[in-house]
C-alpha cells in the first residue's frame, strides 16, 4: 500500500514541477516567506559540520537554505519523485558533495533527517492509512539518523472553513506523544510560528 501512495504523491509533485519549476511553488508552498519559515524551525536541531537527509527533498531548497545562512554541513537529498530528483541534481551540479536521489536502497546514515512538506498532500488516501504511513515513515527517519530527526506537519487545529480534503491535517498532541514514547525522551513541539502547522523536532542525545 505505501507503494501506491508514494506512487500518487510522486505524481503530484511531479506535476506541480512541470507547471512551476523548480520553486516554492513546483514544491507546493503558497509563498516564498513560508518555504523559508519552515526551514528556519529545524535550525534548533542541527549543529555546524552536521550531516544531514534531507527527506522529501524536492528540487534542494532546505540544502540552499542551510548553506545561505552559514550553516556547515554535509547533505544528502531523497524524494520519491525521479523528477525531483533530476531537477535537484540539474540545479546543484557544482555541488559534487551534495547527493541526490529516488532509491531508498541508496541512503546513508546521516546525522539528522529532516522531513518538510511531505505529510500534507494526501491526496484520495484515507486519513487512517495516510496516518500509519507518515508514522512508518517517521520510523525509516529515525533508523537513518544518528543524533536526531525533525518533521513539520499541517495541524488538526486549522480553521475549519479552510480544510481541503485533499491534505492531512494531523493532531499535533497524537504526534508528540508518539515520538515520546517510541523514540526518545527528548522531543519538542513548535506550534507558535504564525502558520497553520506545527514541527517536531526529536533527539536521540539531550
Amino acid at each position: 500500500m505505501s507503494v501506491e501512495i508514494e506512487r500518487r504523491v510522486a505524481e503530484y509533485y511531479a506535476e506541480k514541477l512541470r507547471a512551476h519549476g523548480a520553486t516554492h511553488r513546483g514544491v507546493d508552498w503558497s509563498t516564498p516567506e513560508s518555504h523559508m519559515l519552515r526551514h528556519e524551525q529545524f535550525l534548533r536541531i542541527l549543529r555546524p559540520g552536521d550531516s544531514v537527509l534531507d527527506y522529501g527533498c524536492g528540487y534542494g531548497s532546505l540544502g540552499e537554505y542551510l548553506e545561505a545562512g552559514g550553516l556547515p554541513l554535509r547533505y544528502q537529498g531523497y524524494d520519491v519523485a525521479s523528477e525531483m530528483v533530476a531537477a535537484a541534481r540539474e540545479r546543484h551540479a557544482a555541488r559534487r558533495d551534495w547527493r541526490f536521489t529516488s532509491e531508498r536502497d541508496e541512503l546513508e546514515p546521516a546525522d539528522v533527517a529532516i522531513a518538510s512538506g511531505i505529510f500534507n498532500v494526501k491526496v484520495d488516501t484515507p486519513a487512517e492509512r495516510w496516518c500509519e504511513y507518515t508514522l512508518g515513515t517517521i520510523r525509516d527517519m529515525a533508523a537513518l539518523a544518528r543524533r536526531g530527526l525533525g518533521f513539520n506537519m499541517l495541524t488538526s487545529y486549522s480553521d475549519t472553513d479552510r480544510m481541503e480534503d485533499r491534505l492531512y491535517y494531523g493532531d499535533p498532541r497524537f504526534y508528540f506523544d508518539w515520538c515520546k514514547r517510541n523514540l526518545s525522551r527528548h522531543v519538542a513541539l513548535l506550534h507558535d510560528y504564525g502558520l497553520f502547522e506545527f514541527t517536531i523536532l526529536v533527539r536521540f542525545d539531550a
